[in-house]
């Protein structure tokens, strides 16, 4: 508090903006630039990323010569944003690549030979985006066929490199880890700073990347980058071209999730994200590439529809595995470092979703694993302070697992099922050394007290002057004590609504998915009685109102 008393002294703005910017460790000269991210001031030289210049190079000359062009993409959001960036800029110049996603179920995460094989046959160019780092032998058959091969990925790279042409990573072992918190398209993005640039000193004409920016905002959000440094400039100005709704997928897809005001990083990650990514967990892998390529208002429409059904599918999915899941690591034990489950069946499209619902029920890394036919596939998420990539890796390369990579937040991997025990008993112990396993559950951090009429549409839009907020930049939690709630009810199928008032004044309240849960059950019996609660404000313009809404986070009883 005394921090941001300070200042809002040196800096002259409000105290709840300053109690903000002292919990991300901004100081009163670093102020203005914090609050209003420019790619101007953050943007690096692209050539501080090893190998940018060669790669570089070699998607000149490939240009240059009118080569064919693929673009080898991961099936999620960061994948599809990655290849629709390249199939944005590369159509601007006159080329028009191949996009190949590969099966989620048939053929798994990243390269492999089979495919590189088919798309060398036929393109002396490939492109791969948010996978290749760890793809020695995929990568090898490719270039062994004829093909040159550029690598632009974020996740945590092995003691070697693949054979490729060039490999853009900021999470290379060789790279000093400034811009390790890019995701894929960030990377991307880069790589296309660097081509404009090349271009420009041939005398030739550059794409326009500021349009492109509402993908690495999308991309950058739904894969959970942190909104630290230049990730924040890249979201601030990419919510601002995707407000102007240019990018037909985007627009129907906003659409028919009924989505009408100006997009936040919330929408980005909860609302849009999961739709886009529901084609490669449950559906059709490219789905996602393709809404975000397509130029055609009805087509775009007709695929942002069929996103939607994947994702009510996907739901019903995750909500069968989560179940089973919860119950096997209750059973087992949530005290350990490692919360893990696997299941016969369990599909590999829904077990990265109940990873991170286990991880934020015990606050513990966490695993989730299919088992089909003797083979696991897994998907891992992590606590802060617990690198799960390293120790995955780490694993992998002790023969516990067949493959297994990612980052600190995130990882997958494949282990034979008879090894299951084994391993998990060593990742454990890897996670063990960082810390895991020592928190309880996870505190709730309030950033302030306020009271119902000081929670007003217009001090939500002060806030944010603060964001965007997300992951490294979260959004202020604020305790509401002794308000009386009234009209508590269903919304929808899981959502509880309710009104919260201090007797001055009444704001609306919101419990996603909480409505048959225990916090559900609770302020319905106690419909009109007094609670402390604790959430997220942001701005509902419901029926064209901007008025202040509390996103409902935890409650008790007041006496």
């Amino acid at each position: 508090m005394r921090l941001a008393q300070a200042l809002a002294q040196q800096t002259g703005l409000a105290e709840s903006i300053c109690l903000i910017l002292a919990r991300s460790g901004v100081s009163a000269p670093e102020a203005e630039a914090y609050l209003a991210p420019t790619l101007r001031a953050l943007m690096p030289d692209p050539s501080t990323l090893k190998d940018m210049d060669r790669a570089t190079e070699i998607a000149a000359d490939h240009l240059q010569r009118g080569s064919r062009v693929a673009i080898f993409a991961d099936y999620d959001v960061d994948g599809a944003a990655s290849a629709a960036l390249l199939h944005d800029w590369l159509g601007r110049v006159g080329v028009q690549p191949t996009i190949y996603v590969p099966d989620r179920v048939d053929e798994g995460y990243g390269p492999n030979t089979p495919a590189m094989q088919q798309l060398a046959a036929d393109h002396a160019l490939i492109l791969c985006v948010d996978c290749g780092t760890l793809s020695h032998a995929p990568i090898a058959a490719a270039r062994a066929a004829g093909a040159e091969v550029i690598v632009l990925d974020h996740h945590l790279g092995g003691e070697t490199l693949p054979d490729a042409g060039a490999v853009v990573n900021p999470n290379r072992q060789d790279e000093d880890g400034e811009l390790g918190h890019l995701c894929a398209a960030g990377v991307v993005f880069m790589f296309l700073v660097s081509l404009n640039r090349a271009r420009r000193d041939a005398g030739a004409a550059t794409p326009d990347l500021m349009a492109m920016l509402d993908l690495v905002a999308l991309a950058t959000v739904a894969d959970v980058a942190p909104l630290v440094g230049l990730n924040r400039a890249l979201v601030r100005q990419g919510l601002a071209v995707m407000a102007r709704r240019a990018r037909p997928g985007l627009a129907a897809l906003a659409d028919t999730a009924g989505l009408s005001a100006p997009p936040a990083p919330y929408h980005l990650g909860y609302v849009l994200g999961p739709r886009i990514n529901a084609g490669g967990r449950v559906g059709q892998a490219d789905l996602g590439t393709r809404l975000l390529t397509e130029t055609d208002p009805q087509r775009a429409a007709a695929l942002a529809a069929r996103l939607d059904a994947f994702n009510v599918e996907r739901r019903a999915i995750e909500a069968e595995v989560q179940a089973r899941a919860i119950a096997q690591a209750e059973a087992r034990g949530t005290d350990a470092p490692l919360v893990w489950a696997a299941g016969e069946g369990w599909h590999p499209g829904v077990v990265g979703i109940v990873a991170a619902r286990l991880k934020e029920a015990f606050n513990r890394p966490a695993v989730v694993i299919g088992l089909d036919r003797g083979i696991g596939k897994g998907s891992g998420r992590s606590v802060p302070g617990v690198d799960l990539g390293a120790a995955v890796a780490a694993c992998t390369a002790e023969g516990l697992l067949m493959r297994g990579g990612g980052h600190r937040m995130a990882a997958g991997l494949t282990v034979a099922e008879a090894q299951l025990p084994e391993a998990m008993a060593r990742l454990s112990a890897l996670l063990a050394r960082q810390g895991a396993g020592t928190a309880g559950p996870a505190d709730l951090q309030i950033g302030g007290v306020l009271s119902a009429t000081a929670a007003s549409a217009d001090f939500v839009e002060l806030l944010e002057r603060a964001g965007p907020f997300g992951a490294g930049a979260p959004q202020p939690r604020f305790a509401l004590p002794d308000v009386r709630i009234r009209n508590a009810r269903r919304v929808g199928e899981t959502h509880l609504s309710l009104r919260v008032g201090d007797g001055a004044a009444q704001i609306q309240a919101m419990a996603f998915g909480a409505f048959d849960g225990p916090l559900g059950a609770a302020l319905c019996a106690g419909d009109g009685t007094g609670w402390h609660l604790a959430g997220r404000l942001e701005i509902d313009d419901w029926g064209g109102r901007r008025k202040a809404r509390l996103r409902l986070e935890d409650a008790a009883p007041a006496n």
